[in-house]
């Protein structure tokens, strides 16, 4: 081998050690058999259905594939290798039988071993991921990870468009050294409708929320409730005349009567070709300090989640599992008017650790909720007391369980939340 052959060799070998964790023990101290760590990553990760279900069945048939073990092996994170770093556009992703692609920029500074921010980048009506890649690239610099997906028709209100965003996220993060506690989501336009709406529905996931020229439906503006523990960032131009600033400015009202952290900056500049529709430069030094200091707080002692019958989804540490008759979006969300949507009959579920190992739930139209638990947020070792609508509804022990560990890790992709325990609570009836 020629000698620079064999130096470059030698370099990416060193980097490939250095970005791995530390190999994880379990809670008395001993080691973890390295081949329960790799049946662990690929249940995690594999996309293939059966495949997942085979691993899952061995893991859980491994008698060292304890609560502690697992939850330690999670807790330890991937390793990662040295990957491309620059601009690198139209990379491919699939969505069951579609495909799909998203530009990515990864500074030249990227390590393996260090945590990066990440930015996804909703574009606009007209526009490509790889369009908006050139433009944020040079507005961020190298302090972040930027993923900018393409959504052909720019409809970023649907289902697709959710799974899109979600997709893209787990695809920089299996391969990226990503800070989960530092991924936030922007759009401008059609993009920044696609980030009040993906973002409310999947708030725990981001930083911060940062929608551009944009705004919602009166019928979506509950969802607004979701952002208690996400803090937006708001840009509108006055004198916008595609997306009027009345808009943002109800937005702004709204958060404003929740009491919720967020910024509203509104824009007097007019672009010789877009007009008020747009994000000026000027802009851009507030915002990027802006975000240097947020950071997600990954168990929130207080939650709030509101929802339709197409997201019964997790949200953090709780889950709607059952509800009355409420209103269900389709796949286009904005197709059809019926009773339940024109009146915002949604679910709403507010949680909060109210002591040491209480927690008070209050609901609505809502028959039946789980909440995840961990150690950050109650002692496992001791009762849990769980209050629902001011009754009494469970008190005990909230027992760590490997099988929920694998689950949640698997259906939530977020490797900085880990939850080991669940306890699922009937509502009482209120009549």
């Amino acid at each position: 081998m020629p000698a620079r052959m064999a130096c470059w060799s030698l370099f990416f070998m060193i980097l490939s050690i250095s970005a791995c964790p530390a190999a994880p023990v379990d809670q008395t101290g001993g080691p973890i058999d390295p081949a329960l760590q790799v049946s662990i990553s690929e249940y995690r990760d594999t996309p293939d259905a059966e495949r997942a279900d085979q691993l899952f069945a061995d893991i859980l048939g491994r008698q060292d594939a304890t609560p502690a073990a697992v939850s330690a092996i999670l807790a330890a994170g991937r390793s990662y290798r040295v990957e491309p770093v620059g601009t690198l556009p139209s990379r491919e992703l699939r969505l069951g039988e579609r495909l799909f692609s998203y530009g990515l920029y990864v500074p030249d500074s990227y390590r393996p071993d260090k945590p990066h921010g990440l930015v996804i980048c909703l574009h606009g009506a007209g526009f490509t991921g790889d369009t908006y890649l050139e433009r944020w690239q040079t507005r961020l610099g190298e302090g972040y990870i930027l993923a900018c997906p393409t959504l052909p028709m720019g409809d970023w209100w649907t289902r697709t468009a959710e799974d899109l965003v979600l997709a893209t996220i787990s695809a920089v993060e299996a391969r990226y050294h990503v800070d989960p506690n530092r991924v936030f989501l922007t759009g401008m336009s059609n993009g920044g409708i696609g980030a009040y709406l993906i973002g409310a529905h999947h708030a725990w996931r981001f930083a911060a929320v940062v929608p551009m020229a944009a705004g919602l439906d009166d019928i979506l503006m509950p969802f607004l409730e979701n952002f208690r523990q996400t803090p937006l960032y708001i840009i509108h131009g006055r004198q916008d005349q595609v997306m009027p600033v009345s808009l943002s400015r109800a937005i702004d009202g709204a958060l404003t009567e929740l009491g919720y952290l967020h910024v509203y900056r509104e824009h007097d500049r007019v672009h010789p070709m877009a007009g008020g529709h747009f994000f000026p430069r000027e802009e851009l030094p507030d915002l990027i300090a802006w975000l240097a200091g947020r950071h997600r707080n990954p168990y929130p002692k207080k939650l709030t989640v509101v929802r339709d019958a197409s997201h019964l989804l997790p949200f953090n540490w709780v889950r709607i599992d059952a509800t009355d008759r409420i209103a269900e979006f389709s796949e286009n969300l904005v197709d059809r008017r019926d009773e339940a949507i024109a009146t915002k009959r949604y679910a709403r579920l507010e949680a909060e650790v109210v002591g040491p190992n209480k927690i008070e739930v209050r609901t609505h139209r809502i028959r039946r909720y789980t909440l995840y638990l961990n150690e950050n947020l109650v002692d496992l070792a001791r009762p849990v007391t769980i209050m629902t609508n001011g009754v009494l509804t469970y008190e005990g022990l909230v027992v760590p369980s490997t099988r929920t560990l694998l689950r949640e890790a698997r259906a939530r992709q977020d490797p900085g939340t880990i939850f080991s325990a669940s306890v699922s609570v009937a509502v009482p009836s209120s009549k």
